[in-house]
């Protein structure tokens, strides 16, 4: 498949890289060390070594967050994204950029809140206000108490601004909610009826839904035919659950807030720096959707070595446990009041760390910008000694969203394999799930293994959803099945919703399979009939593609 896009040299270098040089070199000069030589490591001095860069970087971190929010805010608003052959500004960061799409998605969000709140932007932008702590007060600081929120944010602690809006917003300012994992282990017959479960889900939810979203599809039809009872003790499910999770979620906030007054919010350590957001002048104004481009991947080239260093950093910290010595709760209370950063965030990059530590020729790959960080954290997951340089290599061809849905399709084919059921998924799920098999069993009325009890709810399912979504079938329904119900344009990672035809039915085209091409409704009415998306060849994998200005380059 040949792919075209507008493709700009990349910028040079600026004088803002200076300081990363110089903490960077200070950085890498610290090593993790063996287990047995850890005990004597000299905790006070390397608690305020590693916090002193820590925060640093962190901080460092947070400004580029907040330029390149601006700047996808901006190409958001100008339909830029498919000006490069993108159907939303999610894809065109993974891809360009290599950040992930969420993120992206949410760094837009925030820079355009904070163009309605002035003072709260400005003091972001200044670094005096973490972006952290302005996603906490977003809900509650508009108009005449902005000022008094973001007075508040200077000085508060995240735990602290979180209690005082919930105080008087009610709103829910936690972390993203925690995943956990399913496993299960099937029979042949039991995985087969359970796989047709799914794959009726997808048809249902689209296919670009995630395996766990189509389990939770499962077990809402089961649970909606089958309600769950009484517990034996008479409590209910929420009452239960609430009881459980209730006490350790008070003392956790407990602890925090009597770690913040015994240590003076941490005053000892010493007052972190504000780094100020580097933002272009022009970008919220005259710049063109090229120059925005050019200054995003500035941005994110610089984002990738922070990102780099917050993870090695973070990954000494957390090993040696180094968040106790400061008077933290846990790693994650370090990484929110004292970096500023969300707790996954950190997580994400220290895990990534220990990988690259185990792969030095995916860190090589990474710095010689052969592979995107986003495309690296798919990498880590699967490749090990033997196998990394073909994943490097099998990554350099091709993008980052082809590239995760091959790695989802080789680890499906081995769960397979072993008949088992193995996902990741949001806690809430997990809860749904236990809730369907006290179903499957009540309605049983004897005990069934967690097997038998997904057999079930996958019987009910198929039985319930295949009369429904049968459908005739069309030329265009058979292309699009034939392509999964995925858009074939490289990069996008959207459910096909129309068959294209590559050759027009007004200059003769048919509908033979190879002249139709399975497109999302953005790439088909904005994108080959706007112009931007440009499609030759036999569908579906002998196509070459123009995308962005460089279609309507070539259709002129």
């Amino acid at each position: 498949m040949d792919v075209v896009r507008p493709n700009p040299p990349a910028p040079l270098a600026t004088a803002s890289t200076v300081a990363l040089d110089a903490l960077a070199a200070e950085a890498w000069l610290l090593e993790p060390p063996p287990p047995h030589e850890r005990k004597g490591v000299m905790r006070d001095e390397a608690a305020f070594l590693l916090d002193r860069l820590l925060t640093t970087v962190a901080r460092g971190h947070g400004a580029l967050e907040v330029a390149i929010g601006r700047g996808l805010a901006a190409l958001a608003e100008r339909d830029g994204a498919m000006r490069f052959g993108y159907a939303s500004v999610g894809d065109y960061a993974r891809e360009r950029l290599g950040i992930g799409a969420g993120t992206a998605q949410k760094l837009a969000r925030l820079a355009r809140a904070l163009r309605d709140r002035p003072v709260l932007a400005e003091a972001v932008r200044r670094g005096e206000v973490s972006a952290r702590k302005a996603e906490t007060v977003l809900p509650v600081a508009r108009c005449e108490a902005e000022e008094r929120w973001v007075a508040l944010a200077r000085t508060e602690t995240v735990r602290a601004l979180a209690a005082a809006v919930r105080a008087e917003s009610a709103s829910d300012t936690g972390d993203d909610e925690a995943w956990e994992r399913v496993s299960v282990q099937l029979t042949p017959a039991g995985r087969a009826k359970l796989d047709e479960a799914m794959a009726l889900a997808g048809k249902v939810l689209g296919a670009t839904a995630p395996r766990w979203q189509r389990l939770e599809a499962i077990c809402e039809e089961f649970l909606g035919a089958h309600p769950v009872g009484a517990f034996p003790d008479g409590g209910d499910e929420g009452a239960q659950d609430s009881a459980l999770r209730g006490p350790a979620a008070e003392w956790l906030e407990a602890a925090k807030a009597g770690l913040e007054e015994e240590y003076g919010r941490w005053a000892f350590l010493g007052k972190v720096a504000p780094v100020e957001a580097e933002v272009s002048v022009e970008l919220d104004g005259g710049m063109d959707v090229m120059g925005v481009d050019a200054e995003l991947r500035r941005l994110a080239a610089m984002r990738d070595r922070w990102d780099e260093l917050v993870g090695h950093l973070g990954m000494l910290v957390r090993m040696l446990g180094l968040w106790r010595d400061m008077g933290f709760a846990s790693f994650g209370h370090y990484c929110e009041e004292r970096l500023g950063m969300a707790t996954r965030t950190v997580e994400q990059r220290v895990a990534l760390e220990r990988r690259l530590h185990a792969l030095p020729a995916l860190r090589q790959a990474m710095r010689d910008r052969r592979v995107s960080y986003e495309q690296a954290r798919l990498v880590a997951e699967v490749a090990d000694d033997r196998s990394v340089e073909d994943w490097i290599r099998r990554a350099q061809g091709t993008t980052c969203i082809a590239l995760r849905r091959e790695i989802e399709a080789e680890q499906e084919a081995q769960m397979c394999a072993r008949a088992e059921l193995d996902l990741r998924v949001p806690r809430r799920v997990g809860r749904l799930l236990e809730a369907a098999v006290r179903a499957a069993r009540a309605d049983a009325d004897r005990w069934l293994s967690p097997a038998e009890c997904l057999e079930r709810m996958a019987e009910h399912f198929v039985s319930t959803w295949k009369p429904a979504l049968a459908e005739r079938s069309t030329p265009q329904r058979r292309a699009i099945a034939r392509d999964g119900g995925l858009c074939l344009v490289p990069g996008c990672s959207r459910a096909a919703v129309h068959a294209h035809h590559i050759v027009f039915r007004s200059r003769g085209g048919g509908d033979e399979p190879p002249n139709l091409a399975s497109l999302c409704a953005a790439h088909h009415l904005r994108g080959i009939h706007g112009g931007f998306v440009e499609i030759r060849g036999a569908a579906p994998d002998r196509l070459t593609w123009r995308l962005g200005s460089t279609a309507r380059r070539a259709a002129r």
